[in-house]
């Protein structure tokens, strides 16, 4: 994907909802206060379809009991330091428990992911996959602020996007360059003129006080919560913001607290590079051969010399748009978020080889949010938005020439494209916040943190230092020996036991326990 989306954002659950789609061939508006917004009653009703920055569709399906799936308006301050302001809508939806009501122990909440991941169409997606939390606890997910129906940002319109992901994200030359950064420059100028009131309000730390709002809402002493990917940040940052307020809560695929924005994109450059050498090693293993390579390395340098053909000249895709380089990148980088897509890559290298680029384009349309119709989620334009209000660093074109041996050396596949991507939020109109989160909670109960081995958007090594951050006693970690991005969904029963255990019993595992 071009620079603004950093590819730790992308969400897995959110774009796999579009990636089936795809190769199968309710909140908003500026309000006035009304009286204290901890007293507010949910009107909850049936859902509506999606809209269309939420990413279209039809309204979610009955639950497999017959039960359905309800949404309501949340309102939450626009300006968290003005409290008693103007007032926005969350746009929420929720599951009631399907156990026993003497059972039940209240609101679950999840997060998917992101920035910019609607949780309002990836709840109902996977809600199977939670069938049995949803025994002692009401699911509960949401839109964030700026995203698909609360308040969204919005920035370029489905034709312009087109044009924008068509873009050389990984310029070569002078006129590259220039061509780069007047993109991103006319991008983010478009996010300030279609949504600068919402743009300074969409932090985490914002996102964190809707949160503790929507659980006093909800009705729970505590916020039982599940964070996945970018989840992980926002849970983080809640638990340092209301340490007490903390229930059960389970981290996965979790987003390194410590790091800049330029340390997670070189981590992410590693990530997904490992990511490739377990997909290039698993192709050439299978007893049926490898269509794309003879050995795991043939398979990587294939890789790269498609990608520096395509820079050279694009092969059809997705007509009447072109399998461009960036294109290509994207599509390869979606495909490694589950092993689940490897069969896709497989596939889409095949194809691309033999000068059809449809496969590749479907998979990156999938990461950037298009539909087969050609209309864009907000994943994007919420992204750059939330990201570039949290993250304060600023990058330059001459200091992002002057890191490309570095990415380069990470990654030979990715590191041009992440290096670059630093340059996103370079003239953004509203501040970032800080380096990197502040997550640390003393005085919180035990929060479990799952760690993959495998993942590339959110690399292993960021669940051990999410549990320093937190403090003594606070983070627990488990680590999952996989393939993909987070655990939990990878159907293992070993880390399914263990998060169900916590969150339906309390049983919090051991510190150091390994999934495999």
């Amino acid at each position: 994907m071009p620079n603004p989306v950093r590819l730790r954002a992308a969400t897995l659950t959110a774009t796999a909802v579009t990636l089936s789609v795809l190769l199968a061939g309710c909140g908003g508006g500026t309000q006035e206060r009304d009286g204290d917004l901890t007293k507010q009653k949910l009107s909850w009703k049936s859902c509506p379809a999606p809209s269309e920055a939420e990413g279209g569709g039809a309204a979610p399906s009955p639950l497999p009991d017959g039960g359905a799936w309800q949404c309501a308006t949340l309102k939450v301050p626009l300006d968290w330091s003005h409290p008693k302001g103007d007032t926005i809508g969350l746009a929420l939806i929720r599951a009631g428990a399907s156990g026993a009501a003497d059972r039940r122990i209240g609101s679950l909440v999840f997060n998917f992911g992101g920035p910019g991941g609607s949780g309002v169409t990836t709840l109902p997606a996977f809600g199977q996959d939670y069938a049995k939390l949803r025994t002692r606890y009401d699911l509960v997910s949401f839109d964030p602020r700026g995203v698909g129906r609360s308040d969204p940002v919005e920035c370029l319109d489905d034709k312009q996007l087109d044009q924008y992901f068509q873009q050389d994200a990984t310029p070569d030359d002078p006129a590259e360059r220039t061509g780069f950064v007047d993109s991103t420059e006319k991008f983010n100028a478009a996010c300030e003129q279609h949504s600068k009131k919402i743009l300074p309000h969409v932090r985490t730390t914002d996102a964190a006080r809707d949160m503790d709002l929507m659980r006093q809402v909800l009705g729970d002493e505590k916020l039982h919560y599940f964070g996945i990917s970018y989840g992980t940040e926002l849970g983080g940052v809640y638990a340092h913001l209301f340490p007490s307020h903390v229930g059960r809560a389970v981290f996965d695929a979790v987003v390194d607290p410590t790091q800049t924005a330029e340390q997670s994109s070189l981590g992410q450059a590693k990530g997904f590079q490992l990511a490739l050498d377990n997909f290039a090693a698993d192709c050439v293993s299978k007893a049926e051969g490898c269509p794309i390579g003879d050995t795991a390395e043939d398979v990587k340098a294939r890789i790269a010399r498609l990608l520096k053909d395509l820079d050279r000249k694009p092969i059809p895709g997705v007509l009447p748009r072109e399998l461009t380089e960036t294109a290509a990148t994207g599509g390869i980088a979606q495909a490694l978020y589950s092993k689940d897509f490897w069969e896709y890559l497989t596939e889409g290298l095949e194809q691309a080889y033999d000068g059809d680029g449809r496969v590749l384009m479907v998979l990156s349309d999938a990461l950037n949010g298009r539909n087969e119709d050609g209309k864009y989620s907000n994943i994007t334009a919420a992204n750059v938005a939330i990201n570039c209000a949290d993250d304060k660093p600023r990058y330059d074109t001459a200091y992002v020439e002057g890191k490309l041996s570095e990415f380069r050396k990470a990654s030979p596949v990715f590191g041009d494209y992440l290096a670059w991507s630093m340059l996103s939020c370079t003239d953004w109109p509203v501040a970032g916040a800080a380096d990197h989160p502040d997550v640390s909670a003393p005085g919180a109960p035990p929060i479990l943190v799952i760690g993959n081995t495998g993942d590339p958007a959110t690399p292993y090594e960021g669940a051990g230092r999410m549990v320093n951050a937190l403090g003594k006693g606070v983070g627990v970690e488990l680590t999952y020996k996989g393939q993909g991005h987070g655990a939990y969904d990878s159907k293992n029963r070993c880390v399914q036991n263990a998060v169900n255990g916590y969150l339906l019993d309390g049983k919090v595992p051991a510190a150091g326990t390994v999934c495999s």
